[in-house]
């Protein structure tokens, strides 16, 4: 079947606002200012597909380095759906990863329509829905992302990503509406963490730490940054059950789930540091 007014196209900073807003209306509450920082990640890896001119699909296919890129925003409008316009940008995504190891979030339904791209199941991250408020810890080793230099931070994230993200990461913990707080130990960086404004009350993610204890920290620091009463959702890797266990231990509520997957070997990250996954579109 031909689709002679079907065009892909690479998206331009501005047009990243459509599949941020379309992740909105579909329920995926995106942040207030995801699109500058996911822009910054990979400025060619965001796809349009237009109709007769018109934005119909997003998807982002995100270069990380040399080995490794992630999948997400993958949307077609629903009136559009099933009629070949969605696969023909997914094509193109994978295309442009290719050679690659790929990694996705996807819903769970999905999971076999992924496989048949090649994506297999590594394990399951859930979102956790909580309140937030309570007292900051009485904590000194606490600090501001902000009072340290960028390159101590740089190098506390590198391990617990694929592959280096700095440009993200620089964006990501100085955006607006957001905190982002540290925890030292022996005068090293043992974790940090950034909560930020989203659609709807505020995300938690990354969230890493050396150790539970400074984990259950960070994730009170954060969320006393949070008004009482304004919702506060945090993504577990199910793999790491202390992160499990810490969301459960403050009554938060199972309000989603995913299933990661990746195309090639799962990465060998030290997940028993990773307590909030940075984000479910990128990574």
């Amino acid at each position: 079947m031909q689709y002679k007014n079907y065009t892909i196209k690479t998206m331009d900073k501005k047009d990243v606002d459509i599949a941020i807003e379309w992740a909105a209306q579909e329920g995926w509450n995106p942040g207030l200012h995801d699109a500058d920082c996911y822009y910054t990640a990979d400025p060619t890896g965001f796809l349009v597909g237009l109709l007769d001119g018109e934005p119909i699909a997003t998807i982002s296919a995100i270069k990380y380095g040399e080995y490794f890129g992630f999948i997400g925003f993958y949307m077609v409008k629903p009136e559009y759906r099933g009629k070949g316009y969605g696969i023909q940008l997914w094509k193109a995504g994978l295309k442009y990863l290719e050679g690659r190891n790929i990694g996705l979030d996807g819903v769970m339904a999905q999971q076999d329509n992924y496989k048949k791209s090649g994506f297999n199941l590594a394990y399951r991250n859930i979102r956790y829905e909580g309140q937030g408020g309570g007292d900051f810890p009485e904590n000194a080793d606490i600090v501001e992302l902000s009072s340290l230099p960028f390159e101590t931070i740089d190098i506390c994230d590198q391990p617990m990503f694929p592959a280096h993200r700095s440009h993200f990461l620089k964006c990501w913990i100085n955006q607006p509406d957001s905190y982002a707080l540290g925890i030292m130990k022996s005068g090293m960086l043992a974790g940090y963490g950034v909560i930020r404004a989203c659609r709807m009350g505020y995300k938690i993610g990354p969230l890493l730490a050396d150790s539970p204890e400074l984990a259950e920290f960070l994730f009170l620091a954060l969320k006393s940054k949070v008004q009482p009463s304004v919702p506060v959702y945090l993504d577990t890797p199910e793999v790491n059950q202390a992160a499990v266990s810490l969301a459960e231990s403050y009554n938060m509520d199972v309000s989603f789930e995913t299933a990661r997957m990746y195309t090639g070997e799962m990465p060998a990250l030290p997940f028993n540091r990773l307590f909030g996954v940075t984000s479910f579109e990128i990574g």
